[in-house]
């Protein structure tokens, strides 16, 4: 059994440009929190093997995702829930003026950052541009 707390200060970066601390990990997912500061935009990206849960804290942002067969902008603030499945390219943003936090649970853990690729997305991107 594990038992974790939240670090002060992010253990690194996603690919797509928001701070993560790393909550958990084991043989079937694992779990970090994110943040993004106000005005960020990250960069947009598809996950090739990874299918991700997220669970918004606080502040406000909003997150495009697109399939195949669809697409949409979900407004993010305390208490949605949303879902990013494997292969769906997507792009998130605070749009809000506090820091937006979220938890997210990947399954099954996250290889590395080569899993991500970057895409076009709706918006332009303020941080994790080459």
């Amino acid at each position: 059994m594990k038992q974790t707390r939240l670090p002060e200060k992010p253990d690194a970066k996603s690919p797509a440009g928001a701070d993560i601390r790393f909550i958990m990990e084991g043989p079937t997912g694992n779990m970090i929190h994110s943040t993004v500061p106000v005005g960020q935009t990250n960069r947009a990206t598809r996950h090739r093997t990874v299918h991700e849960f997220w669970h918004v804290l606080s502040g406000h942002g909003q997150i495009w995702r697109s399939d195949d067969a669809s697409q949409s902008v979900v407004d993010l603030e305390a208490g949605v829930s949303i879902d990013i499945p494997a292969g769906t390219a997507f792009q998130y943003r605070n749009t809000g003026e506090s820091v937006l936090q979220f938890i997210c649970i990947s399954m099954p853990p996250w290889p590395g950052d080569d899993e991500a690729e970057f895409v076009d997305g709706p918006w332009e991107a303020t941080v994790g541009s080459t």
